[in-house]
């Protein structure tokens, strides 16, 4: 049975208009992996396949403010509170979108405490300038991310899909300024268009476009944990793009749709289930502790007996560390 069968077979997914020759190009240049389905607690979610995430698995703390117009933002009256707790909380794992940064405040996020450094990588000046409204040169991301890699730092960059409106522009750059500088995993977002401001709306990004840059960042970094964060599309478009990131190898998914697990167990991947924030890299895996106890197994043979019995996922524990 071909890859584009076994989908058209899973009944969850049978709203997906999934595309073939992308599908075909996906099965012929299949990578098998583990992949983790996380889960982060901070947002109440359940589906067909997976339910039954404490609240308190992963608790999430954050500190909300903007950023300058050079976005940059000012986290150093904060760095002595975070200190404090991670001396007296060492496991307390602490992970920071960073915005841009010097040599020097990288070197003071590490000195911090905080564990893991998130950062958009943006490939495009136009979009930096129209979109992000903002007098920075790609370099200077670039130069970001380089800063925070010289660090002992976990990096976790993020791509933002669709960025420009809806159009892919810069991403192809912003890949390859992830590769040039090997962080310790890499989050693939896809723009949510309902976010737009009513004079300048966002198109939807094609479930195809998104998969096809899947495989060809699979490609680019054969050795890095690939990622599909929170933030894309819902409906059918959100189905689709979740299935061509199993196909395609991602390592980890976060908050997967209705039928992303049976697709993962039937084309022959390990699958895992973690009630952690997909950007907590530790180690070779992406998970909530150092042990890997946040995350349990799916065995697809007990799979295939819930399903013959009309049984499914529903209900799988989530094990917290």
């Amino acid at each position: 049975m071909t890859w584009l069968e076994t989908a058209r077979a899973i009944e969850a997914l049978e709203v997906a208009e999934l595309d073939a020759a992308l599908v075909g190009a996906l099965e012929a240049r299949a990578r098998p992996a583990p992949v983790n389905f996380h889960v982060p607690t901070f947002k109440a979610f359940a589906t067909s396949e997976i339910s039954g995430c404490g609240k308190s698995a992963w608790p999430a703390v954050s500190i909300t403010g903007g950023s300058n117009h050079r976005d940059e933002v000012e986290y150093d009256a904060f760095y002595p509170t975070i200190r404090r707790i991670k001396d007296a909380f060492p496991s307390f794992r602490i992970a920071m979108h960073t915005a841009l940064v010097s040599r020097e405040a990288a070197q003071r996020i590490e000195a911090a405490g905080v564990d893991v450094a998130m950062l958009d990588v943006i490939g495009a000046q136009d979009t930096i300038r129209q979109v992000y409204h903002l007098k920075r040169p790609v370099a200077d991301f670039e130069a970001s991310l380089a800063h925070l890699t010289e660090t002992s730092l976990k990096v976790v960059p993020h791509i933002v899909i669709g960025l420009h409106y809806g159009r892919l522009l810069g991403e192809w750059n912003a890949l390859e300024i992830v590769a040039r500088h090997r962080p310790d995993a890499l989050v693939l977002v896809v723009v949510m268009p309902f976010y737009a401001p009513r004079q300048r709306p966002f198109e939807t990004v094609p479930s195809r476009a998104v998969g096809r840059f899947f495989l060809d960042a699979r490609e680019r970094l054969p050795g890095l944990p690939l990622l599909l964060g929170c933030a894309r599309p819902p409906g059918r478009t959100k189905v689709e793009i979740d299935a061509y990131a199993v196909m395609a190898g991602l390592n980890g998914i976060a908050h997967p749709s209705d039928g992303t697990v049976e697709l993962a167990l039937r084309l022959g991947r390990d699958a895992r289930v973690s009630p952690a924030c997909c950007s907590i890299a530790i180690g070779d895996e992406v998970l909530a502790c150092d042990d890997g106890t946040a995350a349990i197994e799916v065995d697809v043979d007990d799979y295939v007996r819930r399903e013959a019995t009309g049984r499914v996922l529903r209900g799988i524990p989530v094990v917290a560390g």
